[in-house]
């Protein structure tokens, strides 16, 4: 599913440059549930960000689905992440002047698919994660839990294989984001591959797979029987 091989991530800050990314390999497979921890700096949003096709290696090669993704045009990258990732932030990064229902129909809208269509799926889920009497609210009119389910609807509307989740509770109390995990690791049980980047060790204890990075590097990476 997720092959990165030789991965580098190189940034130029002034006249130095920072290796957020040195030489790393790492093999997901379908269906897996994986957490990355780390201390903060260690690379694990800069991997994140590559995994989902919203920044490129500086060298290494990327294969995702059994396609090489590294050096594809900017339009195609876009397309394939459209088709097949779902991204959630922690700072939600929905469109302030979309409704709930508008949020969650933009990335048909950008795919083409008719308005009947991007309607209906958008009712559906958001009456799934029981926002069925606020699909008409803005942001601004939800609660930060609100947010982040019409944000999870939003990554996956496309019904992506890939789920990336990058500090998903960060923004939450705690049974807002319970609330999330749940939506979260039940996508994954209908057959998504999730991977989720937190400081929350309780959160990182849930994972199937436990990834530590450090400088860049993976320090540690242990499977757990679920």
């Amino acid at each position: 599913m997720i092959s990165l091989e030789a991965v580098e991530r190189v940034f130029q800050v002034g006249e130095q440059q920072v290796h957020a990314l040195a030489d790393l390999d790492l093999e997901v497979g379908a269906g897996e549930y994986v957490s990355i921890m780390g201390p903060s700096g260690s690379g694990k949003s800069t991997l994140l960000n590559i995994v989902g096709l919203l920044d490129r290696p500086t060298s290494g090669s990327y294969r995702l689905d059994g396609r090489d993704v590294t050096s594809l045009r900017d339009e195609e990258q876009a397309r394939v992440r459209r088709e097949k990732v779902g991204f959630v932030f922690q700072f939600f990064h929905l469109v302030p002047r979309l409704t709930a229902l508008g949020n969650v129909e933009l990335p048909m809208l950008l795919a083409g698919i008719d308005a009947p269509e991007r309607r209906r799926r958008a009712h559906e889920l958001l009456t799934a994660y029981g926002l069925s009497e606020r699909m008409h609210h803005r942001p601004d009119q939800l609660s930060g839990g609100q947010r982040q389910r019409v944000a999870i609807a939003r990554a996956t509307v496309m019904r992506p294989l890939v789920l990336l989740a990058d500090e998903p509770t960060g923004n939450l109390d705690r049974a807002a984001g319970h609330d999330v995990v749940e939506i979260l690791e039940k996508l994954r049980d209908q057959g998504a591959t999730l991977i989720v980047v937190t400081h929350d060790p309780d959160l990182g204890k849930r994972a199937h797979r436990r990834i530590r990075m450090v400088d860049g590097r993976i320090a540690s990476d242990q499977a757990v029987n679920p």
